[in-house]
């Protein structure tokens, strides 16, 4: 049985999202992966379920392919 929960629950999302956006605006792609790590790792220690969190990165991966290899000269 699955813990996670992928139903629309979030409150008003909008307004989520456009402060996430928010959060980004300004950075770097660099800085940008930065916040995106640490809102991830936030988030997962605010989850604190070791089962639901595997259940997360399984669906976040699912359709996203394999990772493109490159095929140019790396010298």
């Amino acid at each position: 049985m699955s813990h996670l929960r992928t139903d629309p629950h979030l409150e008003r999302a909008d307004d989520f999202y456009e402060r996430l956006i928010a959060t980004h605006r300004g950075l770097d792609d660099a800085q940008s992966a930065r916040v995106n790590a640490k809102l991830v790792l936030l988030l997962a220690n605010h989850i604190g379920d070791a089962q639901v969190l595997d259940e997360a990165l399984a669906a976040a991966r699912e359709d996203v392919g394999s990772p493109s290899v490159s095929t140019g000269d790396s010298r």
